[in-house]
């Protein structure tokens, strides 16, 4: 009787191998070609808007990009300042925002399957997520700014990570639903508790998904601007610390395109280019980072 069931199973697997290996009829074959040349073309027209957007930056910018700008601060007709402002709040930002995003999707996604706490937990967080940054800018600084009675770059931070953590709570809830099960019931097999399960397994499956959503975060705050007004607000010079006004790359943006002078607003596009930049090398050396993790 097993010997009859294992050459069934066998025979079912041969007739399924030939069965994907014959051609597409006619109308399927159409049917697949027809779809595939509309996703290239939809692909093509999505790429329009972000490549005419660069292109124009960089034709606009380019000319006045000069080495100086880069350790010179505002006052000096540089950037050094804001760049470096930039980076720290987005740096406090991902510090206070990336663990605790990451432990709450992998809660959503691996612990509370069907509890209340997890669908209050899920709830509000989608409710974070259709908050307008203007409104998170007016509730840090009535916690921070007004608590401790000046701008700073730690508010700004504050409210970078108020902006960032639930779409990294979302991307990371979804990275590990994409884990098969099959992972999880292999590792439970070897012996492995629902700890171990979690994190060595199935979170290192889903690393570069969480990755990926954790870049969406960064780059959405980066070119943040209103948050930044109402919390570290700007800084010509350089920053006295993390407690005092910092200036950032997109406030720095604002301020240069409502000036009354074109040399100053023709620099809006150079800073443009600048804060480009500042997202790209932030991307590939996440990447970097996250590929050799995998080796």
């Amino acid at each position: 009787m097993a010997i009859n069931v294992t050459n069934n199973q066998e025979n079912m697997t041969d007739d399924l191998t030939i069965e994907l290996c014959q051609p597409l009829e006619g109308k399927r074959l159409l049917f697949n070609n027809g779809m595939t040349a509309i996703i290239f073309i939809l692909s093509l027209v999505a790429l329009i808007p972000l490549v005419s957007i660069t292109w124009e930056i960089v034709n606009r910018g380019i000319s006045g990009i000069k080495l100086e700008m880069f350790w010179l601060p505002v006052i000096d007709d540089g950037f050094a300042n804001a760049i470096l402002g930039t980076m720290t709040m987005v740096a406090i930002a991902s510090t206070l925002s990336i663990p605790i995003g990451v432990m709450t999707g992998i809660f959503l996604a691996e612990f509370s399957q069907g509890s209340q706490i997890g669908k209050l937990v899920r709830f509000i967080n989608t409710i974070l997520t259709g908050v307008p940054s203007i409104v998170v800018g007016i509730f840090v600084y009535g916690v921070i700014v007004l608590t401790f009675k000046k701008f700073s770059a730690f508010a700004g931070g504050f409210a970078l990570a108020v902006i960032m953590l639930p779409v990294i709570v979302l991307s990371t809830e979804e990275a590990l639903k994409l884990i098969p099960n099959r992972l999880r019931m292999a590792s439970a097999a070897l012996g492995g508790t629902r700890i171990q399960t979690t994190f060595c397994i199935v979170l290192n499956a889903a690393l570069p998904g969480i990755t990926t959503g954790i870049l969406l975060a960064v780059a959405r705050v980066t070119g943040e601007t209103a948050p930044l007004i109402f919390t570290s607000l700007f800084s010509l010079n350089w920053s006295d610390g993390l407690f005092s006004p910092t200036a950032s790359m997109s406030v720095l943006i604002f301020n240069l395109y409502n000036e009354p002078s074109p040399e100053k607003t023709a620099l809006t596009w150079t800073a443009a280019i600048v804060l480009l930049c500042l997202v790209l090398f932030t991307s590939l050396f996440s990447r970097m980072i996250t590929n050799r993790s995998k080796l």
